[in-house]
């Protein structure tokens, strides 16, 4: 599955840096890891994604969070080596994301908690 990456994020980079508390960022990246995974989870596990019937539960119980770099790191996504298909689709089957819209759902909390840790 492809990483996704955010750019133009050079001032909070600063501003991280510059923070002499690590550690409220780093509860900020492990809370919202945790977050992204449940609504991950829930979007496969309630069949709001997998409308089709591809799914029989499997990859919803293969997501997990690695928190990594010193807890400034959160990687969430699923196990199962089908996944990919599932969320993008194939010639002979329709993408249902669940990773994609569990991550622009999350990515809105974590730049709004990711401020108050470091100011605007």
């Amino acid at each position: 599955m492809g990483a996704v990456e955010i750019s133009g994020l050079n001032e909070l980079i600063y501003k991280i840096n510059d923070c002499k508390n690590l550690t409220k960022i780093k509860e900020v990246v492990r809370a919202n890891g945790a977050d992204m995974n449940d609504k991950m989870k829930g979007i496969a596990k309630k069949g709001v994604a997998f409308k089709k019937g591809y799914s029989k539960g499997g990859l919803g119980g293969s997501i997990n969070t690695t928190i990594s770099e010193g807890g400034m790191k959160a990687t969430v996504g699923p196990t199962k080596e089908y996944a990919p298909y599932v969320e993008h689709g194939t010639r002979f089957m329709e993408a249902e994301p669940f990773c994609k819209p569990a991550f622009n759902e999350q990515k809105e909390q974590f730049i709004s908690d990711m401020k108050k840790v470091v100011g605007d």
